[in-house]
This record gives structure tokens, sequence and C-alpha cells, in this order.
């Protein structure tokens, strides 16, 4: 890589580097747990995996907690066949067109193996065949074994998990970073950038910086995770769609990569808390900071499930534009992930006991 790599960069490398389907986070979660902990007072876990470190900043203060998830969208093996290629299924949203002849890594208890996702060649099919997508349950992972025994010699079982494999890529404009995971692993960073910001910092609560595990499959780890915590107000940080690419109309999509974090008014899993997004929505105003607001009919963020823990917990999705998400690779801007961490953290020094009760009465 020609660019000079500095620390934040490296960061964004390991973490999105790092494999971890739903339900086998543990990869992604020691690298979120060596960058959280030097500006964490505790790191614990809640019982499916979800990482939780705790910033003291008052300990008789409101807790925040900020949240991004562990998991990436990516495939399980389901089945190995007789000529030893892998039935597998989704684990996540997948898009059958963004699939084929990608490679992937999959990863065995004796280490991780290439694989391929293949289908019927298109020379053998009809004309009319040909017109057609090709439908997931029609593929496969093509490893290079010739038989279902040997297959299993190199460690491979029902049940591996299977990711997408994408080199980090800084881009020729420095501030387009491509890479895999994307979603979400950028809220993860999120998470650990808001921590180390705070770290010499009064603040009026206490800050948890979360790393939810399933999030791509029903937000089940912000469930649990929430359930551990009990916060007063809650933020998911996660991906959002970018608007700005060719054939996207202005009523689908405005949001542009650059243009500032996301603020998401509504998705399929939350109307966010009007209190709370009038209160972040001023602080950014008063900062300086850019934002721009985005809505979506459909998709969810951990933000659905932080809301509904016990008797309800004001919450609010902040979102990175972003390009390409639920693929191999994805495309996001430096300047947003900054102006980000910028507003959590300026949101986070002005939520004292006072405000939260009026934004929760609000």
């Amino acid at each position: 890589m020609s660019n000079q790599m500095d620390d934040t960069l490296l960061m964004l490398k390991d973490l999105t580097d790092a494999k971890g389907i739903p339900g086998d986070e543990r990869e992604v979660r020691e690298v979120m747990k060596k960058y959280i902990s030097p500006y964490a007072d505790e790191i614990t876990t809640d019982h499916l995996g979800s990482l939780i470190a705790k910033k003291v900043g008052n300990e008789t203060g409101p807790k925040i907690m900020v949240a991004g998830h562990l998991d990436e969208v990516g495939f399980m093996v389901t089945q190995i066949t007789d000529k030893g290629f892998l039935k597998f299924q989704t684990v996540g949203g997948w898009w059958s067109q963004v699939m084929l002849a990608q490679r992937v890594t999959v990863m065995t208890k004796k280490g991780n193996i290439t694989g391929i996702i293949g289908s019927k060649p298109p020379h053998i099919l009809s004309p009319e065949e040909r017109k057609k997508v090709v439908d997931i349950k029609d593929m496969f992972i093509d490893i290079g074994a010739s038989s279902k025994e040997e297959a299993m010699e190199w460690g491979v079982r029902p049940g591996d998990s299977v990711v997408p494999y994408f080199e980090f890529t800084v881009m020729k404009n420095e501030k387009m970073l491509l890479a895999k995971a994307w979603d979400n692993r950028i809220g993860c960073a999120i998470a650990i950038e808001v921590l180390k910001q705070l770290k010499d910092v009064d603040h009026p609560n206490t800050v948890y910086g979360v790393a939810t595990v399933q999030e791509e499959v029903g937000l089940r780890g912000a469930k649990t995770a929430t359930a551990q915590i009990k916060p007063d107000i809650g933020f998911a940080v996660d991906v959002g769609i970018a608007g700005d690419t060719p054939g996207i109309s202005e009523k689908e999509s405005v949001s542009k990569m650059g243009a500032g974090p996301q603020i998401m008014l509504y998705d399929a899993s939350l109307v966010s808390h009007k209190g709370l997004r009038d209160f972040v929505v001023n602080v950014a105003e008063e900062m300086n900071i850019p934002y721009q607001f985005d809505a979506m009919p459909g998709g969810g963020t951990d933000a659905g499930a932080i809301h509904l823990t016990a008797n309800g917990v004001p919450a609010l999705a902040i979102t990175i534009a972003t390009r390409y998400i639920h693929s191999n690779a994805a495309m996001l801007h430096r300047d947003d992930f900054e102006n980000a961490v910028k507003l959590i953290v300026e949101v986070i020094k002005r939520l004292d006991a006072q405000k939260v009760k009026e934004i929760i009465y609000s």
C-alpha cells in the first residue's frame, strides 16, 4: 500500500480484516478488545459474547450506551457434497447478484481455507436460463477438494463460518476507504474512538462502548447487552445508505459520502426518539459539525432493540453513508467517521442527569 498507514487506518484495517459472522464473532471481539481496553475502566461481555467497555465519568450520572455490532454478513457451511463442494446458508442479508465468483474464507478448526462461490456455467445454460438471476440455493463453494473425505481431512465441517475475502484498501482519494465488513466495523471503530476522546475528559455520566453480536440476524446481541447495562440513553452507530451513486433518485436517498454522519429519523426497527434527536441536532448545529438526515422504509439497527429494553430507552441511530454494503467490499468516507465521533463525544459531554430527564419527559 503506497499510503502511509496512520494509527487510525491500522485500527480500521484490523477491524475490517477480522472475520466474524453472526454467532461466531470471537476473532472480531478480540480485535475490538485490544483497541478499546486502554480507554475503559472495566471490560465485560454478556452471555452471547457482546463486548461491553465501561468508562466512568460520574458514577451517579446517567448511563449512556454507544453500540456498534461485531458481526458481518456471511455464510455457514450446511453440507459437504460427495465431490467435495460446500453447500451453504446465508447468515444475514445477501443479494444473489453480488455473490457469484467472489472469493471467500472458510474458517475450519484446522485453519482458514480459501474458496470461491460457483454455479453452473452460462455456456451450458439455455438462452432463457441465462437471463435469469442465479438463485442462492443453486450456488456452492468450491475449495478445490476432490471429495467429501478430503474436505473433512482439511477440517471442514457443517456449521463452519464463511466470510467474504477482501483486503482493506485506501483509495486514490485517500479519504475514501474500501473494505469488507464496514457493516459494522465502522460502528465498532466509532465506539473505540469515542472512549479514546473521552479519556481525560470530565463527563457527567458513565459511558458504555459496546460491540454487539448477531445484529445482522435480528439485533440479538443488542437485546442481551442492553439488558445487562440498563442504559438511560442509547446510540446505535452503524452504516447507512449512500445515495450518491448513478441511478439513485432523490426520493430514494439524498445522503452523500463525506457530508457528515446521518441522523436516522425512521427505519423498520425504530421511530427515533424525538427529544434525543432534537438534542443531537442542536449540538451538531452549535459545534458546526456537518450532518444529514436519513429515513429508510426497511432495515434497522441495534437502536431497534435498545429502545425496547425494560421500560424503554430513548435511542437514536447515527450512521455513516456507505456504498455497496452487504457485499464483498464497501466504501465510506473518513471525514464522516471523524465527524460522527466528534458529534457523539460532544453530545455525551452534555448528557447530565438533568438533560436526560428533560429528554425522557420531553
